[in-house]
């Protein structure tokens, strides 16, 4: 193949469409060890709200949802839980990873590390579907994603997104 064949648009390999990941990490390593549950609670909102905006972008879903937490003397806990309805929504994967962090009943644990996964990441077609709600503050959070999403991808990720995961720089 030469450079004239290039130039032309002629080019013999083969297409192969890319691969969309099967899942999506976030991590947060405290400076120190954290004590505090309302910094620990506002790390992990940080980290549920990043993959969902990455996932959106990808036309994509998650079924599942990991926490692993890593504390001061290095050992790991980690489990696995379902969303309650496959989701790309910032809404969702936050209510599920609080509920695992609850279950491991770490109230002094010293946490150094919070790492997030979504799992079984599908195409967003292969969802349940958009259900009609009532709850009227749910659909507003819902219609505002697209645009904090764009917000975000224009300014930085950081810039919009859950107050609650802004931590004080004291």
């Amino acid at each position: 193949m030469t450079v004239r064949d290039r130039a032309r648009g002629i080019d013999p390999r083969a297409i192969t469409a890319r691969r969309m990941p099967e899942s999506i990490s976030t991590f947060h390593t405290f400076d120190r060890n954290a004590y505090d549950p309302s910094l620990v609670r506002a790390a992990l909102l940080d980290l549920t709200a990043t993959p969902g905006r990455r996932i959106r972008g990808r036309d994509q879903i998650a079924r599942t949802i990991s926490l692993t937490v890593r504390l001061s003397d290095d050992s790991t806990v980690e489990r696995t839980r379902a969303l309650a309805q496959p989701s790309a929504h910032t809404d969702d994967p936050p209510v599920t990873v609080f509920r695992i962090l609850d279950s491991l009943a770490l109230q002094r644990a010293r946490i150094r590390r919070l790492v997030t996964t979504a799992e079984i990441l599908r195409p967003a077609e292969e969802g349940p579907g958009t259900q009609i709600s009532l709850d009227t503050a749910r659909e507003s959070r819902l219609c505002l994603e697209p645009v904090l999403d764009r917000i975000n991808a224009r300014y930085g990720r950081r810039l919009a997104g859950p107050a609650g995961a802004y931590r004080h720089a004291s």
